[in-house]
């Protein structure tokens, strides 16, 4: 290992679990932690718990976040000589990681033309035929409406219109058949133009009950690419997912090797340095997988990994961002029992997985072996609507899957959040689905399984819970602060949940 500290300080442009995330990276190895935080996040747990923060701008995400110039500022007046995006955010802005070049700071993470290339859906998949690595049928550079209509006719329905650039299920629709072309098209642009600044499309063959697959790369300076493994990753609504694992319950030993293969090779043709994950969907019924797109960060759902690697990526990010050789070889890498993650989110399953605002009177996490919560949020604290919901993510780790399920099961109902909406409930109760037991999980599932999903009725604690909330609500009016947006009246809607 290089001589500590590899950086003397390092700002976090970022917020929420993924800085906390990092800032316990940076203390193993010795380094000086610098925050960022928006007027919004004042008490928030990363500006804690950093050896310095400093303020950036209002609540909005483009006045402090997005805020290029904020950023490099606080770098400047903390010293700090290297920047760790996170992910969301600036993490995938190829000219933000220029800008942290240009002005002599180290950039956590990979080169900004391959953040470029691989941001570009249209780019990156001509790159990766020309690698051998398997894409999914589809036309790119389409203009006016009659190649829209060629092209959907040589591909065949049912197909896909997506955005050109972005990602996150953004500029996406589904359609099924020739009289829904024109209205997909229009609104997919609509929406990419809004989210991204380009209303590029493409359209590629829809599988619908596709599994999607991720492979976790780490590439250093020096020539080396290796892969540590796959991540399942199709437990999803609305293209974002809410519970990932490894290994797939759908994988041979043969397809995981090809697979792997293939994200090395999609990683090497892009000059690709520092952690990434390449996404393929894969067809259970004919082994076949295609290259969905490569992200040029760290995953929300790495922890999974490094549960069964053993292996620090955000302490291995910095590392080879400093120079660092990765120290293994692809055979000598090896994973131990199965990780499973689930993301509790601030959102009402019942309400279209809307997201939920408001103060958390009750926060408490679960613990024991194999349990880890990366958490950003505590009691107190507020949700807002100015950034992504997602309060933690629960990880837990054992010998095998039905092991790992049980514990997850566990986990989740030590866990207490009370003051908002969550998604707590959903998730046991696709923790419980024998689908799920089974591995028979697609991308499209939740929404053939739970098309009106209801809570069950509440536990008695959860009354308990509520009852306790209404009089922390109740305390705080008669002190003259402003009561939680929530209702006392309905604890199981608000995601409460006590003991086992």
């Amino acid at each position: 290992m290089l001589s500590s500290p590899i950086f003397p300080t390092l700002l976090i442009a970022n917020r929420g679990e993924i800085a906390v995330r990092i800032i316990r990276a940076c203390r193993e190895l010795g380094i000086r932690t610098v925050a960022v935080y928006s007027e919004a996040d004042a008490d928030a747990p990363h500006v804690r718990l950093a050896d310095e923060a400093v303020l950036i701008g209002p609540p909005e995400p483009g006045a402090s976040y997005l805020n290029t110039e904020a950023i490099l500022r606080a770098a400047r007046e903390t010293g700090a000589t290297a920047i760790h995006p996170g992910y969301g955010f600036l993490s995938e802005n190829a000219a933000f990681a220029e800008a942290v070049q240009a002005a002599g700071l180290t950039f956590i993470g990979p080169p900004p033309e391959a953040i470029r290339l691989m941001g570009d859906k249209a780019l990156s998949k001509a790159r990766m035929r020309e690698a051998g690595v398997p894409t999914v049928p589809g036309v790119e550079g389409l203009e006016t409406a009659e190649d829209f209509r060629r092209a959907a006719a040589q591909i065949g329905y049912p197909l896909l219109v997506k955005a050109a650039a972005g990602g996150g299920g953004k500029g996406m629709r589904i359609v099924r058949q020739a009289d829904e072309l024109s209205e997909a098209i229009e609104s997919a642009a609509r929406e990419a133009r809004n989210a991204f600044g380009d209303d590029r499309l493409l359209l590629e063959k829809y599988l619908p009950q596709a599994h999607h697959i991720e492979f976790q790369i780490l590439a250093d300076a020096h020539g080396k690419t290796l892969h540590l493994f796959e991540r399942e990753c199709s437990v999803q609504r609305r293209h974002q997912k809410i519970i990932e694992e490894t290994p797939s319950p759908l994988l041979t030993d043969e397809i995981r090797a090809r697979m792997g293969q293939a994200a090395v090779r999609a990683a090497q043709a892009v000059g690709y340095v520092n952690a990434g994950t390449v996404e393929f969907i894969f067809d259970p019924e004919s082994g076949d997988f295609y290259f969905l797109e490569m992200n040029t960060r760290l995953q929300v759902e790495h922890p999974v990994t490094e549960m069964t690697t053993g292996l620090d990526l955000a302490q291995w990010q910095i590392r080879v961002a400093a120079g660092e050789a990765l120290p293994w070889q692809q055979e000598t890498l090896a994973r131990r029992g199965h990780a499973i993650e689930c993301r509790l989110y601030a959102e009402d399953p019942a309400g279209g997985f809307l997201p939920s605002t408001g103060r958390l009177l009750t926060v408490r996490w679960p613990s024991g072996p194999g349990v880890r919560v990366d958490a950003g949020v505590q009691s107190g604290g507020e949700v807002s609507h100015h950034y992504d919901p997602m309060l933690a993510k629960i990880i837990v780790h054992a010998e095998d899957r039905p092991a790992a399920i049980r514990r997850m099961i566990t986990a989740l109902r030590e866990t207490v959040v009370h003051g908002v909406r969550t998604n707590l409930a959903f998730l046991l109760d696709v923790l419980a689905h024998p689908d799920f037991r089974a591995g028979r999980v697609d991308t499209r599932w939740v929404e053939r399984t739970f098309p009106a999903w209801e809570p069950a009725e509440p536990p008695p604690e959860a009354l308990l819970a509520a009852l306790l909330g209404g009089q922390q609500t109740a305390i705080r009016a008669a002190e003259g602060g402003q009561p939680a947006q929530t209702d006392p009246y309905s604890p199981w809607k608000q995601g409460v949940r006590l003991g086992g």
